[in-house]
Formats: structure tokens, sequence, C-alpha cells
């Protein structure tokens, strides 16, 4: 691979980060309903999408470092 395209890969997985932030927390809020069952699946639900945002920022970093390493 060319480092442009490691470096639009790191960016991918930098913006993706921070969606997966955005949308942990919408579905946190928007998921819930009356039921307590429905609730807990929403905030759990919401957990694990922002579970993924710590992996698209290692893999942003790791990108960049090849981008570098290549060029």
């Amino acid at each position: 691979m060319k480092p442009a395209q490691f470096r639009l890969l790191s960016k991918l997985c930098f913006v993706l980060g921070f969606a997966s932030i955005i949308g942990s927390i919408a579905i946190w809020f928007l998921t819930g309903g009356q039921a307590v069952d429905t609730q807990a699946h929403g905030e759990r639900f919401g957990i694990f999408v922002g579970l993924w945002a710590p992996t698209f920022f290692i893999l942003s970093n790791r990108f960049d470092r090849y981008a570098e390493r290549v060029a």
C-alpha cells in the first residue's frame, strides 16, 4: 500500500472513533423505552458501540505509523 492510502485509513479510523462515541450516546438515549428490559438493552448496546472507539483510535495511530515507515 502507498503512504497516502495508509493516511486515508488513519483519518477514516479517527473519524469512526468519534462517530462511535457519538453513536453510543445516541443509542443510549434513543433506544430506551418504558419497560426495564428495553432500557437495559439500550444501555448495553450503547456501551457495546462505545467500546469500539478505542479500537478505531489505536488503528488510526497504527496506520499513521505505517504511513511514516513506508514513505
